[in-house]
């Protein structure tokens, strides 16, 4: 029996429009992923793959297709629904981290439970446990703003699995690393994917890095080259 499917496009398109002139971004892409699945969406800058990744994550909606999570059509859904879906089903993981400078490791993951309306102490020991995962244990209350750019992006995870997403958003996470903190931070998201069991999808313009999925997703000027299994 094969794993779940979790996540679905279906033709799905994005035009831009710079006065009378339209900018195809994305052309008619499908593709799925399975629950556990790691995917990475490869291809050159412009190519769309961060275009995708918001319009799977609900942070930008389609011109036409659809984009189905855990069965339900999202690109239907108001906006006060959607939000709910990607606070409580979908983590995000930024290029640049997105972290809250002058707040603490240890708040910057508890946000996101604020926001679902968990209870303080829970989510005060949840976010200290995601830390310890992480590899982030004696940070805890430094500010992200005195954390390495590994440590930071470290503390970007924690923070998209505060909520046990059902799926975890990355654009490119490695893409302002060093080599040594990129070959870290891959080995820490392929044994969360293990882990977890959670389905995580990736932009890269890397092949080193698309290889470290187990599914790869190739995108060219905004249409879908192939899909490669690589595990």
């Amino acid at each position: 029996m094969g794993k779940t499917r979790i996540l679905e496009a279906i033709g799905v398109t994005k035009t831009y429009r710079m006065g009378k002139i339209a900018v195809p971004v994305l052309r008619n892409i499908d593709f799925g992923a399975a629950k556990g699945d790691f995917i990475a969406l490869q291809g050159p800058s412009g190519s769309g793959k961060t275009t995708l990744l918001n319009i799977l994550g609900g942070l930008d909606s389609p011109s036409s297709g659809e984009v189905w999570i855990e069965g339900v059509n999202t690109t239907k859904m108001g906006e006060k629904r959607l939000s709910v879906i990607r606070c409580r089903r979908i983590g995000f993981v930024f290029q640049f981290y997105n972290l809250i400078p002058n707040m603490s490791a240890l708040n910057n993951v508890e946000l996101p439970m604020i926001f679902a309306r968990s209870p303080k102490e829970p989510r005060l020991q949840k976010a200290e446990l995601l830390l310890q995962t992480v590899g982030l244990a004696q940070k805890l209350l430094h500010t992200s703003a005195e954390l390495s750019a590994g440590e930071q992006q470290r503390g970007a995870i924690a923070r998209a699995l505060a909520n046990d997403p059902a799926i975890v958003l990355m654009d490119e996470p490695t893409g302002n690393l060093d080599r040594e903190n990129t070959t870290n931070i891959m080995r820490l998201v392929e044994e969360l994917n293990e882990s977890k069991g959670q389905t995580f999808i990736l932009t890269t313009h890397s092949t080193v890095i698309a290889k470290s999925a187990n599914k790869v997703v190739q995108l060219r000027d905004g249409k879908l080259q192939d899909i490669l299994a690589c595990k």
